[in-house]
């Protein structure tokens, strides 16, 4: 079975082939947020490489949120268009969650930070030592009450993502030795990660078509809470 999963949801744009057993391929440009005018290209020149075509692929796999509103739209437009085209399934895959699988060795709880802005962060927790156990949902929190929470388990963390490198001092201040942090590329989103994701998907049969699939973007947009901040008003009024 070969799967290919794709990840636009924060600043890398990455795609990869899994066939279950390895990485067959995979691409990534961290330099920009353009994955309109980047990802299809990508991919194309990826398959190319490889010798296959979308039609050769078995099920289709995207980081489908949280991250930016934009590039999940991006990324799960994307897939549901080749998805469609191929005639074949789709995956959704929680960013936080393919995130947490490029270290999914760590002895203790991983969690994976993405910066949301408005002084949260998208994150979730799992428990490694070789295989992910997810142990609560995809969650936007503010980053004092996320600590407060894994200060409580007094047990040690391992942090990764991009939300590391806005609140990395605040993270050691507030858990001090209990508080990890993933190196270099493993803080990256990896289109290998998604891909592997979503061929455990498919061998589980947890696959969508391609009018089911949706973006996750766990809350509300900046311009849908601005609309039912008016409606409030108005109401008010």
């Amino acid at each position: 079975m070969l799967v290919l999963g794709i990840d636009t949801c924060c600043m890398p744009a990455t795609s990869a082939v899994y066939d279950g057993e390895k990485l067959v391929g995979e691409a990534i440009v961290n330099c920009g947020k353009t994955h309109s005018q980047k990802i299809m290209p990508q991919i194309e020149a990826l398959l190319n490489s490889l010798e296959l075509k979308p039609a050769d692929i078995d099920c289709f796999a995207v980081a489908a949120g949280p991250g930016s509103f934009t590039g999940v739209r991006i990324g799960t437009a994307t897939i549901k268009a080749m998805a469609h085209a191929a005639g074949k399934p789709c995956a959704a895959v929680s960013t936080l969650e393919a995130l947490a699988n490029n270290v999914p060795y760590f002895d203790g709880i991983i969690c994976p930070i993405l910066d949301a802005r408005r002084n949260q962060v998208y994150t979730a927790e799992f428990l490694g030592d070789g295989t992910l156990t997810r142990v609560c949902e995809d969650k936007a929190v503010s980053l004092e009450s996320l600590l407060d929470e894994l200060k409580n388990l007094k047990k040690k963390v391992l942090f990764l993502g991009d939300g590391v490198l806005v609140y990395r001092e605040e993270i050691l201040e507030y858990l001090g030795d209990n508080a990890k942090f993933a190196k270099g590329n493993n803080n990256l989103n990896m289109a290998g990660s998604v891909a592997e994701l979503g061929y455990e998907a498919a061998l589980s049969g947890d696959t969508i078509s391609y009018a089911e699939l949706a973006p996750n973007y766990i809350r509300l947009s900046q311009a849908e809470r601005e609309r039912l901040e008016r409606k409030t008003e108005t109401k008010e009024i």
